[in-house]
């Protein structure tokens, strides 16, 4: 099957946070506050997905209130923070929607994602993910983590699926 056809598929986005949806950086005040820095067309990416009536959500490996409070500014259906074997996870999330796994598309940036991009029917691999994460995927974003990459995969899947200019009708 091509990048198109698996495209096509998809019901359910599931990302990592740092790294994909951050450059992977985290800022800690001297008070123990931790800070972290979201790019705004990642944000309005997954708004258009829920407005084509997907389900996205996040899995992670920290606990994050930052992480909580952007999920929740987006409307996102999913938040598990804390979970180090992601793939178990992500096959309950699939049961809670009734979908199979390659309706999944799942975008990770390092070894703690691989159990799920190889579960996932798309697997995709940030540009400046670890090699590994690269050679698992079924596609590797032009855009590093925390810099759009995640608008770009919304892009593609929504302009396989043929939605996208429906949705840009809008603006």
């Amino acid at each position: 099957m091509n990048l198109e056809q698996k495209c096509r598929q998809i019901e359910l986005l599931i990302t990592d946070v740092d790294g994909v949806l951050t450059d992977g950086g985290v800022i800690l005040s001297n008070e123990g506050v931790e800070s972290k820095q979201f790019h705004i067309r990642d944000g309005f990416g997954l708004r258009l997905w829920r407005q084509a009536g997907f389900h996205c959500g996040i899995i992670t490996g920290r606990n994050s209130q930052v992480v909580r409070l952007r999920a929740q500014e987006l409307g996102m259906d999913i938040v598990r923070q804390g979970i180090q074997n992601k793939a178990p996870v992500a096959e309950e999330l699939l049961q809670k929607f009734n979908l199979q796994p390659e309706q999944l598309a799942y975008v990770g940036d390092d070894l703690i994602d691989l159990g799920v991009i190889r579960l996932a029917g798309l697997g995709i691999a940030v540009a400046d993910a670890v090699d590994e994460v690269k050679a698992a995927a079924d596609y590797t974003t032009k855009t590093p983590g925390g810099k759009g990459a995640i608008r770009e995969v919304v892009e593609l899947i929504l302009k396989a699926k043929k939605v996208w200019n429906d949705i840009i009708q809008t603006y």
